[in-house]
């Protein structure tokens, strides 16, 4: 009795460090540490992205506005028309978050009473609700900036495979579920991202700063998606097989886990860099852009919200709906941008400017979500 007495007070301790309230606990069955504890588990890099993204923004500009030769120093290679610092950037970016979804349970979750509900809701939101959003809000405030238009709904049509991951975990969402829709929305992204692009670019939007084969397109999607989503997939089916699924989880994802946010601040400093002119030229027209994205953001989280309460969703199942139905997968969509119209296009910035809205938006979302969750049995 004394031992589980020290016990327990070794843990109170440990959870009072944590910045975990022990009275939580006892109000909260589940014993759902405050959204603080989550925050400080993570990595420094994880919990200031958000800081980290203004500051290689401002450096990268000042750098690339102020020396010469930039651009041609980053160009001075290309595949598919990106620049080789650029597109190993965006594989460097993808490849880890591909290697932690886990495609294994696909076919168990696929088989759960209640999944085809659940799945299909997502489906309807991420490629039919979000795009057509995304592209009603950039005509209502971008009429005028027709390249500007077609980096915001580029962003809105590639559906996020990448950041989600983050967020439903901040917010305590169903880990399996999410990587469920991570890996349909990775399959549908490679068929559906061409046909929804030539869609709401080329006949909603009746082809206006949209002259682009549809091959262009694909191939930007399958060498920036594509490549990395197979090489995930090789990844995860070669080294759990060979060392044993603790080992792959503890030790080899811990280890590549950072190339993801690391990739993501090398490719914002390269695109802002050779950007700066044009940025510095046409900051009100940045600032535009956001005003679609900020509220697309809202619009589809807090709908989605609304829509599995009505439901009666659970807290995990919902969280993690919500998130993957507003998050997007920015790095498809200035691969695409780039790939499309070149590096130092304006849809290329719309599409740089996605992630510098998303990331503190979402992450401004997951503490909004935490707070009412911790007032009730339900957001």
């Amino acid at each position: 009795m004394e031992n589980s007495s020290a016990e327990r007070k070794q843990q109170l301790a440990l959870d009072i460090a944590d910045g975990n309230d022990p009275s939580d606990a006892a109000k909260n069955p589940d014993g759902r540490t405050k959204l603080q504890g989550l925050f400080k588990q993570l990595s420094l890099l994880d919990r200031y992205l958000y800081v980290w993204i203004f500051i290689v923004m401002a450096v990268s500009i000042i750098f690339g506005y102020y020396v010469k030769g930039v651009k041609k120093a980053f160009q001075v290679a290309e595949i598919t028309s990106v620049s080789l610092p650029i597109a190993i950037g965006l594989w460097v970016m993808m490849y880890p978050v591909l290697c932690k979804v886990q495609y294994e349970m696909l076919g168990g979750v696929l088989r759960q009473a209640g999944s085809l509900k659940t799945i299909s809701l997502s489906i309807v939101l991420n490629w039919i609700v979000g795009p057509a959003l995304m592209t009603g809000l950039a005509w209502a405030t971008l009429p005028d900036l027709p390249d500007f238009r077609t980096g915001v709904i580029l962003v809105g049509i590639a559906r996020c495979i990448a950041m989600v991951l983050i967020w439903n975990d901040l917010a305590k969402g169903d880990a399996d579920y999410c990587a469920i829709l991570v890996a349909i929305n990775s399959i549908l992204q490679i068929i559906l991202f061409t046909p929804v692009a030539l869609l709401y670019l080329k006949v909603v939007s009746r082809g206006k700063g949209f002259h682009v084969s549809s091959w262009t397109v694909a191939k930007s999607v399958l060498l920036f998606l594509g490549v990395p989503l197979v090489a995930g997939v090789l990844t995860r089916l070669i080294l759990m097989n060979a060392f044993g699924r603790k080992w792959y989880e503890s030790k080899f994802l811990r280890f590549i886990g950072p190339w993801a946010l690391i990739g993501l601040l090398y490719t914002i400093f390269v695109m802002f860099s050779i950007q700066a002119h044009q940025i510095v030229d046409n900051i009100g027209h940045v600032v535009r852009v956001a005003v679609p994205l900020l509220l697309y953001f809202g619009i589809l989280f807090f709908g989605s919200l609304g829509i599995c309460r009505w439901l009666k969703v659970p807290y995990p199942l919902m969280v993690t709906q919500c998130f993957t139905a507003a998050s997007n997968n920015f790095e498809l969509a200035i691969a695409v941008a780039v790939g499309s119209f070149g590096i130092d296009s304006t849809q290329a910035l719309a599409a740089t400017i996605g992630p510098l809205i998303e990331v503190p938006v979402l992450l401004l979302f997951v503490y909004i979500v935490g707070f009412f969750q911790r007032k009730g049995p339900s957001v």
